[in-house]
């Protein structure tokens, strides 16, 4: 198998179903080594089984491409040093981190419990971050080694996080904090040849099939819209050394659609020069709110 990944090592997580399965046979199919992370959770993060990752490392191997599994959770500490060591001890090196690993607890905040709130956040938010501080280290090593390093990472947002989703509280702040997350790792890890681009994909998988039951079709000529496998040759592409000069950037992908999210910027603004009145404030702010695009509106408003 060769591509515009080729010679290069992957470790894509939650990459037993859903668009890290599709993320990790392209990886393999443009001719990377993949790392199969998945601890085979329920849609709810229940359960645990080895089983998806290795289906997709047998279904790699099949194709001749290489692949080991990994069932380590990401969002342990511990666990993500392990997933990082797995592809050092079984390919030598570490090129490209692809972290996707996630579940959903929806609820509307008035009903969500304090288990809803931190298993999400956790596995979304830490789960990006433990992988990513790991790798990060092991790169940072590397360039004070001397070794040119041109490493990839692509990081999962998605559009509840850049514009939030009603009754999804604690998926959206997990969300947008990755988005954020991205940007600073990418100003961060620049020095060490290390470039980090989120991507927030509309696809169908476990945690969309409620959200997207209308769009679940395949339309007119064959092409489905709603496939993981639309999202991941832009992953492919930026997990790629041709990517280099990309980096701190949040992507929109869905079917053959790919746009770049501009997020928060600054905006209008109004300095008096000295401390506000209360009374004062109201006026100034309708004036800005005068100037200013309307904001884009929430999922589900």
């Amino acid at each position: 198998m060769s591509g515009i990944c080729e010679g290069r090592v992957a470790i894509v997580t939650g990459a037993g179903r859903g668009l890290g399965r599709a993320h990790a046979l392209e990886l393999a199919r443009q001719g990377a080594r993949v790392v199969v992370n998945d601890v085979g959770a329920a849609l709810d993060g229940g359960g645990r089984s080895d089983q998806p990752a290795r289906e997709v490392v047998d279904a790699i191997r099949e194709a001749g491409g290489q692949a080991v599994a990994n069932a380590d959770d990401v969002a342990d500490w511990d666990g993500a040093a392990r997933l990082v060591h797995r592809a050092l001890d079984a390919f030598g090196r570490l090129d490209v981190l692809v972290t996707n690993a996630g579940f959903l607890r929806d609820r509307m905040l008035v009903t969500m419990t304090e288990a809803d709130w931190d298993d999400v956040v956790r596995v979304h938010l830490k789960g990006h971050m433990a992988p990513l501080r790991h790798a990060a280290a092991y790169w940072r090593e590397r360039t004070k080694a001397g070794d040119r390093v041109t490493a990839r990472v692509v990081t999962t947002s998605s559009g509840a996080g850049l514009l939030g989703s009603v009754g999804q509280g604690n998926y959206s702040a997990a969300k947008g904090g990755i988005a954020t997350l991205t940007v600073v790792a990418a100003a961060e890890l620049a020095r060490y040849g290390v470039t980090v681009n989120a991507i927030a994909p509309v696809a169908r998988t476990r945690m969309t099939a409620q959200t997207f039951a209308e769009r679940m079709a395949p339309v007119a000529g064959g092409f489905d819209p709603m496939a993981p496998e639309n999202v991941s040759p832009l992953v492919a592409w930026l997990a790629s050394e041709e990517s280099g000069h990309v980096t701190g950037r949040v992507f929109e992908v869905e079917g053959g659609s790919i746009g770049l999210a501009t997020a928060w910027r600054h905006g209008p603004s109004t300095d008096r020069g000295a401390r506000w009145e209360p009374a004062e404030v109201g006026p100034a702010v309708d004036a800005l709110l005068a100037k200013a695009p309307p904001p884009e509106p929430v999922y589900g408003a």
